[in-house]
């Protein structure tokens, strides 16, 4: 069974325009895979990412969870399913500033109220595979912007989730720390087979994925699976890019991938 259904979503905003952000969109994600979400702007990616991470609700249409549908739950219900299901990671890290690293990565299970023993297990396991020692006990302004992606990276595996959703998690990165964050997600995807959706306007950090979901005007558009060569599928993601329109195709045509 998938992880992840979405049923004819549709999402609409009222106001002195009525906007439909969504249009029955519907599409499965399997356990273990690692999605991109792509479109121009305005496109309805970050309304997508805002119902399936239950910030928001679909107008009409059903969201599945990993068996669940989390529009019918209470406040409360809620609140512990977005604690224990989801992972977030943010363009802008979305770190506590009066917080060591440390404390901003085992916050999750500080407010699950965890025992100390957990949190120091699950804590240790991270700082090895994700190579957080050096900057541990510092503050987020004291770290660069690869170190503190890293950190929410960690903050948002803590709990183990069921699934991790990533907003432009290296829009505000430079093209080194974007590779060490890509790699980092497909390292944790590969070995924890965690389900990963990423929503990004950056074909090469799409390319990073198994599967790339186009979607323009709120409705389904096309999509794409990943080959043997990451090359010849990012150069497909920049053919499907082109077909949507957004502009910014057309200087990234002869990139060679890091």
């Amino acid at each position: 069974m998938p992880i992840l259904q979405l049923k004819d979503v549709t999402k609409v905003y009222e106001g002195k325009v009525t906007h439909r952000a969504l249009n029955q969109l519907s599409f499965e994600v399997e356990k273990g895979q690692f999605i991109a979400v792509m479109g121009p702007s305005g496109s309805g990616k970050t309304t997508l990412l805002n119902l399936i991470s239950t910030i928001d609700q679909p107008t009409s249409g059903e969201i599945i969870l990993n068996g669940i549908t989390p529009h019918f739950l209470s406040k409360t219900e809620l609140a512990y399913f977005r604690r224990r299901q989801l992972g977030f990671v943010f363009q802008d890290f979305n770190l506590l500033p009066t917080l060591t690293v440390e404390e901003n990565i085992v916050l999750p299970l500080t407010l699950d109220q965890q025992p100390v023993h957990v949190m120091e297990e699950r804590l240790k396991g991270l700082v090895e595979k994700l190579g957080l020692h050096s900057f541990l006990y510092k503050r987020p302004n004291e770290i660069s912007g690869g170190q503190a992606q890293r950190t929410a990276i960690a903050r948002a595996l803590i709990h183990e989730p069921n699934i991790i959703l990533a907003d432009e998690p290296t829009g505000n990165l430079d093209s080194n720390n974007s590779k060490e964050v890509l790699d980092l997600l497909s390292k944790i995807n590969k070995e924890r087979h965690s389900t990963i959706v990423m929503v990004t306007h950056d074909p090469i950090a799409a390319s990073f994925c198994d599967r790339v979901l186009f979607i323009k005007d709120g409705e389904y558009f096309n999509e794409i699976y990943r080959d043997d060569r990451r090359q010849t599928f990012f150069q497909r993601i920049l053919n499907v890019l082109s077909l949507l329109g957004g502009g910014q195709v057309g200087d990234l045509t002869s990139i060679r991938l890091p």
